[in-house]
């Protein structure tokens, strides 16, 4: 029987050709947005000022960058390490429109096997699979913060 607050994995069947998902490597200065757009060959990313406003911007460009091929964006899913700007910048998404998940920053799964140096470019890729694995319905890739 499924747990009413079951949040090892998302509970609303992912749709990949209507789903607009980006994540979010957050700094004191600045925040990287990286994300998967249905019909975009590449997968984007942006280095931003810490601005709210200029992150709506952006994931609606995407949006916009969708539709041009075709794909009509039903769903826009955000998700980003609880930190020093997580929680209040959910709430703001939300009250837009916007699906967005804060999640616990010890859950995420990080490869022990080789030293690698830490750049935000790497840690927003290995965001964006946990978070993919997450809305797919697959259970614990991530939990989200409290």
């Amino acid at each position: 029987m499924q747990k009413l607050n079951d949040l090892s994995r998302s509970l609303t069947s992912l749709k990949p050709n209507g789903t607009l998902i980006a994540v979010i490597e957050m700094s004191l200065s600045s925040w990287l947005v990286a994300g998967i757009v249905p019909g975009v060959e590449r997968q984007p990313s942006k280095k931003l000022e810490v601005d709210e406003n200029a992150l709506l911007k952006l994931l609606n460009r995407w949006r916009e960058e969708a539709q041009k091929k075709g794909y009509g964006i039903e769903r826009i899913a955000v998700a980003f390490e609880a930190g020093r700007d997580g929680f209040w910048l959910a709430r703001w998404l939300r009250a837009r429109g916007i699906e967005a998940h804060v999640i616990h920053a010890s859950s995420v799964a990080v490869s022990r096997e080789h030293r690698r140096a830490k750049t935000d470019r790497l840690d927003t890729e290995l965001l964006k699979r946990s978070f993919l694995g997450w809305l797919r319905g697959e259970r614990d890739h991530w939990m989200p913060a409290p």
